[in-house]
Parts: C-alpha cells; sequence; structure tokens
C-alpha cells in the first residue's frame, strides 16, 4: 500500500513538472512573439503607424472655389450666388434613418420630394459626404434646429452659395442652368478639380464657359479632435473664385424681343455686324432655369416637358427651319459671283416654271406672274420663277459651295452649347441619307428655301450679318469678356474671315434689300421707319407640300400646321450695328408678321423704344405682299 502511494506521487510531481516546463515555454514564445510584434510595430512600421496617427488628428479639407458671375453688356447681373442654408446628413452616422427623418419632421417640415433626392444622391455618392436633406431653411428652421443638434450627430447646417437666375426664363435658353454633379460627369471631370463642389454647368453659356466660370478648388488642414471636432486651422491655401463673364447681351434689348414676339412661339437672333456679338437671342415660350439648379421636381418638369409648346427647346440654337425667301439675296449673290447673271439681266416670270421636257409646274405665289424681273425686282418683290431659273443654271454643287461660305448647313460656331448646323441638301447627303440620285427639280426648291433645305434662326442672323459688314463670316460670340477681380478684363474675340465676294455685286444686293423695305412694292414696306433705313428680306416656311392643283388658304388649315413666317434685316444701312433674323412659327407672311418684330427690336437697341403692338394679322392686302 505504502509503496503504491509513494510511486503515484512521484507521477504526480513529474506531470507537473512537464506542465511547468510547457507552460514556460509557451509564456516564453508568446512573450517572443509580443516582442517581435512590437519591435515591428514601433521600427519597422512606425513611419506607417505615425502617418495614420497623424491622419486621425489631422484632417485635409477642401474649400470650393466661388463660381463666377454673369453680367449682361451693361453690368445687370444675369447670374448670381446667393447665400443658402441647407440641412445636410452623412449617411455613414446615420443608424437608423426613418427615426431620423421622423424626428426631424417634427422640427422643421421635410417633404416627400427632399426624401428621394436625398436617398438618389446617397446612392451615387459617399458615405463620409455630407447630403442635402432639406433646402433653403428659414431663420426660424436653422433656429429649431441648432437647439436640437446635439441630438444629431449626424446632421449639420451648411451654408451654400446658390446660383440664381435674376432674370428667370428671360435667359433660361441662352445662360442655361447649373445643376448636381451625375454619376456620368463624375467619370468625365477630374474629381480632383471638382473637390468639394456639388454644381457643374448642364446647359448653354454655365456649360460652355464651365472652365472659366468654376475656378480652383483650395484646402485646408485642420487639427480634429476624437469626435471630429475642428480645434484649429493648421495650413491653408484659399481657393481661385471663378472669373466673371461680360457679355454682348443686352438684357434690355433681350426683354423687348421676348415682348414682341407676345404669345406666339418663334425666335428672335440679333447680333452686332462689327463684332460678332450676340446682342438678344430669344427662344419663345422660355423656362425658368431656376428650379433646376437643385433639382426640378418630377411634376414641375413633366409640365414643362409635356408642353405642347416645349418650352424647354431652344429654337433659336436649335430650331431648324426652311429659310424660305430669306435666302433669295444670298442664291442672288451666287448667281453675281458666278457670272450667270447680271443685276439688269431679266428674266420673265409667267408665274410658274417648268424645267425642259417636264410637265411639272413649279409655281410662284403670285398666280399671274411678275412679268419681267430684274435682280432688284426680283429680291424687292420675291419672285420665285425667277430663282427657279437662276438655281436651276446654277446647280446644286456650286449653289452648295457658295452658300456654306456662310455657313448654312454647319454650326456658325458660337460659344454656346447644343447648337445644331441646320441641313443644306446636297448630291453627296442624298446618296448618304436616302441612297437615292439628285434630281433637277430638288435644286430649284433649294433656290427659294423650301424642301430638305434647313437652318437656325442664328444661322440666318450671322449670315445677314456678313451681308452688314461688307463681306465678312464673324463667328457669333456671347460672351464679350472674362475678368478676375480687379485684373484687366481678359477680351473673348469672335474669329472672322473675308468671304471674297465682289462689293459691287454685295452693293446690288444690299440696294435692293433696302427696296424690300422702302419700295412701295416691297413686301416689307409697313416697318420703313422715318427714324433710319432698313435692308431687309421676308420669308414664309411651308410645314406641309401643297398639292399641285391644291390651293393654300390660311384660314382653312390647322394653326400648328400653318407656314412659318421670317424676317431677315440689318440696319441701319449706312453704318449698320444690328442684323437680326426672326422666325414666328405658324405665323404665316413674314412680312405681315414677322417684320413687325424685327422693327420693334430695331427700334428697341437704335432708339430705345419698347415694343407696342409688335405682332399683327395678316388680311387680304398683305397676302398679295406673297411673303
Amino acid at each position: 500500500m505504502a509503496g503504491s502511494w509513494f510511486h503515484a506521487d512521484v507521477d504526480e510531481r513529474r506531470a507537473f513538472t512537464r506542465r511547468a516546463w510547457a507552460a514556460a515555454i509557451l509564456a516564453i514564445l508568446l512573450l517572443l512573439v509580443v516582442v517581435a510584434r512590437v519591435a515591428q510595430l514601433q521600427v519597422q512600421k512606425h513611419q506607417h503607424f505615425s502617418t495614420l496617427s497623424q491622419d486621425n488628428r489631422v484632417r485635409l479639407e477642401p474649400l470650393p472655389p466661388v463660381r463666377g458671375l454673369i453680367y449682361d453688356s451693361h453690368g445687370v447681373p444675369l447670374a448670381t450666388n446667393e447665400p443658402s442654408f441647407t440641412l445636410t446628413l452623412t449617411p455613414y452616422k446615420v443608424k437608423n434613418a426613418e427615426a431620423l427623418f421622423a424626428e426631424l419632421a417634427a422640427i422643421v417640415p421635410i417633404a416627400e420630394a427632399d426624401l428621394k433626392r436625398y436617398e438618389r444622391l446617397r446612392r451615387q455618392g459617399s458615405p463620409y459626404q455630407a447630403i442635402p436633406l432639406r433646402l433653403h431653411l428659414t431663420e426660424v428652421e436653422i433656429a429649431r434646429l441648432s437647439l436640437e443638434g446635439h441630438r444629431f450627430p449626424a446632421m449639420d447646417i451648411r451654408t451654400d452659395l446658390l446660383r440664381t437666375y435674376p432674370q428667370g426664363p428671360l435667359t433660361g435658353h441662352v445662360l442655361g442652368y447649373v445643376g448636381r454633379i451625375d454619376e456620368d460627369e463624375l467619370k468625365r471631370i477630374d474629381q480632383g478639380a471638382y473637390r468639394g463642389t456639388d454644381f457643374i454647368g448642364k446647359t448653354g453659356l454655365e456649360k460652355a464657359y464651365e472652365a472659366v466660370l468654376h475656378g480652383q478648388v483650395g484646402y485646408r488642414q485642420v487639427e480634429v479632435n476624437a469626435k471630429g471636432r475642428v480645434l484649429r486651422t493648421l495650413e491653408s491655401q484659399p481657393p481661385v473664385p471663378g472669373k466673371d463673364l461680360r457679355l454682348h447681351l443686352d438684357i434690355r434689348l433681350q426683354r423687348d424681343a421676348a415682348a414682341a414676339l407676345g404669345q406666339r412661339r418663334g425666335a428672335v437672333a440679333a447680333l452686332d455686324p462689327r463684332t460678332g456679338g450676340v446682342l438678344a437671342l430669344v427662344s419663345n415660350p422660355g423656362f425658368d432655369p431656376n428650379p433646376f439648379v437643385e433639382g426640378i421636381g418630377t411634376q414641375e418638369y413633366a409640365a414643362l416637358r409635356d408642353d405642347p409648346d416645349v418650352p424647354l427647346f431652344d429654337r433659336a440654337l436649335r430650331g431648324q427651319y426652311p429659310p424660305g425667301s430669306t435666302i433669295k439675296p444670298f442664291i442672288a449673290l451666287a448667281g453675281l459671283e458666278s457670272g450667270v447673271i447680271t443685276p439688269r439681266q431679266a428674266k420673265h416670270c409667267s408665274g410658274a416654271y417648268q424645267l425642259p421636257g417636264q410637265s411639272h409646274r413649279y409655281r410662284d405665289w403670285r398666280r399671274g406672274g411678275h412679268g419681267s424681273v430684274d435682280l432688284r425686282r426680283s429680291i424687292v418683290e420675291s419672285c420665285d420663277v425667277y430663282y427657279y431659273d437662276l438655281a436651276h443654271d446654277l446647280g446644286i454643287d456650286r449653289l452648295g459651295d457658295f452658300l456654306g461660305k456662310f455657313h448654312f448647313g454647319r454650326k456658325t460656331g458660337v460659344d454656346l452649347a447644343g447648337e445644331l448646323g441646320g441641313l443644306l441638301p446636297s448630291r453627296e447627303w442624298k446618296r448618304r441619307v436616302r441612297n437615292q440620285a439628285w434630281y433637277p427639280g430638288e435644286t430649284l426648291i433649294v433656290g427659294i428655301g423650301q424642301g430638305a433645305f434647313l437652318a437656325t434662326p442664328l444661322q440666318l442672323a450671322a449670315a445677314t450679318a456678313a451681308l452688314a459688314n461688307g463681306g465678312r463670316y464673324l463667328e457669333p460670340r456671347v460672351a464679350k469678356s472674362m475678368e478676375a477681380g480687379a485684373d484687366q478684363p481678359e477680351a473673348i474675340p469672335a474669329p472672322g474671315r473675308p468671304l471674297g465676294l465682289d462689293p459691287s455685286h454685295l452693293e446690288d444686293v444690299v440696294q435692293a434689300m433696302i427696296q424690300v423695305v422702302e419700295s412701295p412694292r416691297g413686301t416689307a414696306k409697313r416697318i420703313r421707319s422715318p427714324a433710319y433705313r432698313i435692308a431687309g428680306k421676308t420669308g414664309t416656311a411651308q410645314v406641309f407640300t401643297v398639292g399641285q392643283k391644291e390651293t393654300y388658304k390660311e384660314k382653312q388649315v390647322a394653326e400648328r400646321k400653318r407656314d412659318h413666317a421670317l424676317f431677315v434685316a440689318f440696319a441701319p444701312v449706312e453704318d449698320p450695328r444690328i442684323a437680326l433674323a426672326v422666325v414666328v412659327e405658324n405665323g404665316g407672311h413674314g412680312g405681315a408678321v414677322a417684320a413687325p418684330v424685327a422693327r420693334a427690336v430695331l427700334d428697341s437697341y437704335l432708339l430705345g423704344t419698347g415694343p407696342a403692338g409688335a405682332l399683327g394679322e395678316p388680311g387680304e392686302e398683305e397676302a398679295e405682299d406673297g411673303d
């Protein structure tokens, strides 16, 4: 018994010793691991963790630049930055979104549209980026939120400078608007240059001059505590504000041009033929760009989108219309320059024109014809037969080459986003688009500005300006100069080139355009001014084709299928200061409807008088004046 007990005790002590040594070895190994890890952290990775520690204590914050302002030619503000207070939430700090929204809604009103916008921006952005929940807080709402702010760590009240357009719909198309940066834009832009910036130019001048207006982002290095509260600023580099833009645009003229159009759909484009500066660019109806800045409501946008008058469509820049008889001075000039006609060479107009060997009759607007017609009378009375014959003699190739010099069929080069180039039909175009040959009859239709021939109001105004300034084509420019603080303004020139026209040929055409207004037989005789002389040309563009044996009766046609009324002009004749084009959709006759709009705009610019009853209704006498 005693021996057994002794052996058991020895075994236990041996087992205990083995366990003690194993534990000691394990402890030593663990200690060695800890020492090795400490050595790695303190020696090998000292710089890395020192930097992380510094980053937890020091934060680099972007300082967004102030967007440049936009002024008209007289210094009237067209685009400004107004203070606005916004309730924001930082998503990663939000634990229970529904509960948080409910608590905040008990303090300030939060609409369903606010919640939808927040969710959309949250999905697009970073969880560490503050997202706006309620915009345009009032002083009372700010006070309420400030008192309760300690309850909402995810909440902040941010002061922003909000883009505002004081003139509203009057400049909606030409200025465009800024809006929040979307996902597609994030892929295209330099994100470093837009750190801290939520907005970017979306359309119009705001988009075209985004690089100038935006400015350069600054930064500040701040020390923060464990809760992220800023303790002090360590270093900063101020942002560089965007440059201000001074425009050629005259807001008073813009307002008078819109008033002259009244409630009619249409456009007015007015240029300074000496500089290429855009004095007015009106598309009617317009739209208010202000709701677009922070996101327009679904119902509000749907109302604009579905409006049959299409207020979002920029007719001055993107509206493509058959130029009608407004193209005839340019066709006449092509005939003179090519030697196909002379100023006094007469053609007989019997009221219709037929190509050799064909039975189809291309009708003149005057059924009985004009009789013997030379160049001047062809423009004054807008004789179609004269231009059928001239276009046939020139041929579509020669005609296209000449009209292309005036930028018909291609963009004017204006400094605005979204311009369309119209359409100058040609053999190549028809073969490419329709896979068909060109027919001689189509050349005749181009000769009177109808058919597939399309031009924008801005194209017509720029081409007319080239006639006014002696044959130099200037690319239109809305912006006149860039200004940064007290620095000398940096001019924005309009590129131009001489067209190489014979001055005597140009003079023949211009004299005929003067008689369009001043002659008793002129199609625009009703707008003759006692104060200054006008050179112009009326036009009427068909909306649908009238059959060979049919007669167009305006009063029997639905309003939106009636002819468009056009007019181009420049004044004063002796020293042209303004050239313009007017289009009134479904207005009927250019001389009765579009020309009075032009006269009102010319009076406003040259005499300082506003429009008064500019639009008329064509009666029987006006209808006899053709265009």
